[in-house]
C-alpha cells in the first residue's frame, strides 16, 4: 500500500475515533441536566457540541502527551498506529452498546499500547509515562471529583434548607446550565486533543513533521469539527445510565457534580494529564448522590462501571495487538483488519436498533428503579 495511501487512512480512522469519543462522552457533559430536566436532550446535545469545539482551541497540552509521551515516536509506524485505533473504535462501540461509560481515553491509550508492543517490542512503549500520566490520573481523577462533588452537595443541601423548594430548582437550573457548559469546554480541552496527538504522531512517523512538532492548524479544526458531530448525534444509551440509572439525581446535585467534574478536568489538561473525562464525570455523580441525605447510589451499576474501566485498557491492547499482528504482514493485512473493523461497527449499529434509546425516552425510568409491585 502507498505510504501517502496508508497515512491518509490513519487519519481517516483517527477522526472515526474522535467521532467515537463525542457521542461516547457526550454523557460526561449533559446527563445531569438532561435527567434534571435543566435541559432538553436536543438543546443540550448541540450546546455540548459547539462548547466541545470551541475548548479543542484552547490548549495542546494533552496533545503533546499523545504524540512524544505514551510511546517512541521514532518506532511507531502508520500501519501501528491504524492498528491501535482499530482496537480503540471496537471497544468504544461494545461499551456504548450495552450502556456502559467506559473510557474512550483508556481505549486509545490501551490499543496504541497493544499495537506499538507487538509491532515493535515493549522497549517502544514509555511504561514510566504511562503510570504518571494516564494510571495515576485515572484512580485518583475520581475520586478528587467524587470528594469535592460529596462536600458541594452536601454544603448546597445545608444552605438552602430553609428556601422555597421552587426556587431552589429554578435558581440549580440555571446553575446546571452553565455548570453543564463548563464540563464540555473542558471535555474539549482534554478529549478532543488526543486525536490530535494521534494524527500529529501519525505525521511524526510519516515524515511530514519533525518529532516533538505541536499540532498544526488543520489537525486541530478537524478533530474539533469531528468530535462536535459526534457529540452532537448523542450518546443516548450512556446518558440515560449516568442521569437515571447511577443515582437518583436533584438539580443541586446535578450542578455540584458538573461543577467539580469541570474543575478536575481543566486542571488535568492545563497539566497535561490525559485523564478519563468519564471516570471524573462518573465519579462526580457518585459523590453527589453520597452527599445529599436519602438518595440512594445504585452500587450494582457503579461496580460494573468500575470493571468496564478496569478491563477498558488491557481488552484495547489486546484487539490493538491482534490487529497489529495482522496488518504489519503487508497490505493485505491492513485491508483485512480494517474490512473486518467496519464490520464488526455494523453488526453492533444493527444490534443497538433493536433496543433503541434516543432523545424521547431518555428520562424514561429505569427498570432497575421502579418499585417492586404489591402483592394482591
Amino acid at each position: 500500500m502507498d505510504f501517502s495511501l496508508i497515512v491518509l487512512v490513519v487519519i481517516v480512522a483517527a477522526l472515526a475515533f474522535d467521532f467515537t469519543n463525542g457521542f461516547h462522552d457526550t454523557a460526561n457533559a449533559m446527563a445531569t441536566s438532561i435527567a434534571t430536566g435543566a435541559l432538553k436532550p436536543r438543546i443540550a446535545v448541540a450546546i455540548s457540541a459547539v462548547l466541545n469545539l470551541v475548548g479543542a482551541f484552547l490548549s495542546i497540552e494533552v496533545a503533546k502527551t499523545i504524540s512524544g509521551g505514551i510511546v517512541d515516536d521514532t518506532k511507531v509506524t502508520p500501519v501501528v498506529i491504524f492498528a491501535g485505533l482499530v482496537g480503540a473504535i471496537i471497544w468504544n462501540l461494545v461499551t456504548w452498546l450495552v450502556g456502559l461509560p467506559s473510557s474512550s481515553s483508556h481505549a486509545l491509550f490501551g490499543g496504541l499500547i497493544g499495537a506499538t508492543w507487538i509491532a515493535s517490542g515493549a522497549d517502544a512503549v514509555h511504561f514510566g509515562k504511562v503510570v504518571e500520566k494516564v494510571l495515576i490520573p485515572a484512580v485518583a481523577s475520581p475520586i478528587v471529583a467524587g470528594l469535592v462533588a460529596l462536600v458541594g452537595t452536601f454544603l448546597t443541601y445545608r444552605i438552602t434548607a430553609t428556601a422555597k423548594d421552587g426556587v431552589v430548582r429554578s435558581s440549580f437550573k440555571t446553575g446546571q446550565v452553565l455548570s453543564a457548559s463548563l464540563v464540555s469546554l473542558a471535555h474539549g480541552t482534554n478529549d478532543a486533543q488526543k486525536t490530535m496527538g494521534v494524527i500529529t504522531l501519525t505525521l511524526i512517523a510519516g515524515g511530514t513533521l519533525a518529532p516533538g512538532s505541536n499540532p498544526p492548524l488543520w489537525v486541530i479544526i478537524a478533530c474539533g469539527l469531528a468530535i462536535a458531530l459526534g457529540t452532537y448525534l448523542g450518546g443516548w444509551r450512556i446518558i440515560q445510565t449516568m442521569g437515571k440509572k447511577l443515582t437518583e439525581i436533584q438539580t443541586p446535585q446535578g450542578f455540584a457534580a458538573e461543577t467539580s467534574s469541570a474543575a478536575v478536568i481543566l486542571a488535568s489538561s492545563h497539566l497535561g494529564f490525559a485523564l478519563s473525562t468519564t471516570h471524573v464525570t462518573s465519579g462526580g455523580i457518585i459523590g453527589s448522590g453520597l452527599g445529599r441525605k436519602l438518595a440512594e447510589v445504585r452500587w450494582g451499576i457503579a461496580g460494573k462501571m468500575v470493571i468496564a474501566w478496569v478491563l477498558t485498557l488491557p481488552a484495547a491492547a489486546i484487539v490493538g495487538a491482534v490487529a497489529a499482528a495482522i496488518s504489519t504482514r503487508g497490505s493485505w493485512g491492513t485491508i483485512l483488519v480494517g474490512g473486518v473493523g467496519v464490520l464488526v461497527a455494523l453488526g453492533i449499529w444493527l444490534t443497538s436498533r433493536r433496543n433503541p434509546v434516543t432523545a424521547t425516552n431518555i428520562n424514561d425510568e429505569p427498570e432497575a428503579a421502579k418499585p417492586a409491585p404489591v402483592a394482591a
